[in-house]
């Protein structure tokens, strides 16, 4: 199998784990496939800065990115970590077409499909499967927010750090530790102790 087959392949095994839904059929995903184009991501590089207002968002393939702001100290705060298979996305922006506060950057090379936001939308209004993803892709994220939002009050650090070795390893392999304490409201202090209570199997770490 040449290199083009290859990639072909790998796109749309990317995409289909992404785009799943019972309505979704297999014309409906070579249609959606077909608008996404491949873009690559240096370590550091960015795919939204602050200002701007995102005209496109990406499937990420292989790599890891971020999702940051800064608060009224100056201070870097990491909102999200987007890993392996996921919407890589500003939505408020995106769809409200007002500038975002948020940055997006890569934190390691990054393989991606962009597919631009007016050709989403045509697919939206045109492909019922789509539609019906894109709304419970939106229930989803949104209730993932809140149940973050109500954990960042409700969970120990040690339990919210527990919680992102679980469900995103590949943060915890790769994103700097600082970004991982301003991403668990904690500091880097507090986090270094969490992470050494741990390693010695103790759970009873404070606040």
């Amino acid at each position: 199998m040449n290199q083009h087959n290859c990639t072909l392949m790998e796109k749309r095994i990317t995409l289909e784990q992404v785009y799943t839904h019972p309505l979704l059929t297999e014309e409906d995903l070579s249609t959606i496939s077909s608008l996404h184009k491949k873009v690559v991501y240096n370590k550091g590089d960015f795919f939204l800065n602050k200002g701007e207002i995102p005209d496109s968002y990406l499937i990420l393939e292989s790599g890891l990115m971020r999702s940051f702001v800064y608060d009224y100290d100056g201070n870097d705060i990491t909102t999200h970590f987007f890993i392996e298979q996921e919407v890589v996305i500003e939505v408020l922006s995106l769809f409200k077409r007002v500038p975002t506060e948020e940055s997006i950057q890569a934190l390691t090379d990054c393989i991606c499909w962009k597919i631009d936001f007016e050709a989403f939308e045509r697919l939206f209004h045109t492909i019922p499967g789509l539609s019906e993803w894109g709304r419970a892709w939106f229930s989803a994220a949104l209730s993932q927010f809140k149940k973050r939002s109500v954990e960042m009050i409700t969970q120990r650090a040690a339990e919210r750090y527990m919680k992102l070795i679980k469900e995103k390893p590949q943060v915890i392999r790769q994103a700097p530790l600082k970004q991982i304490a301003t991403y668990l409201g904690i500091t880097d202090t507090s986090l270094s102790r969490i992470r050494k209570e741990l390693s010695k199997g103790s759970f009873l770490v404070a606040r």
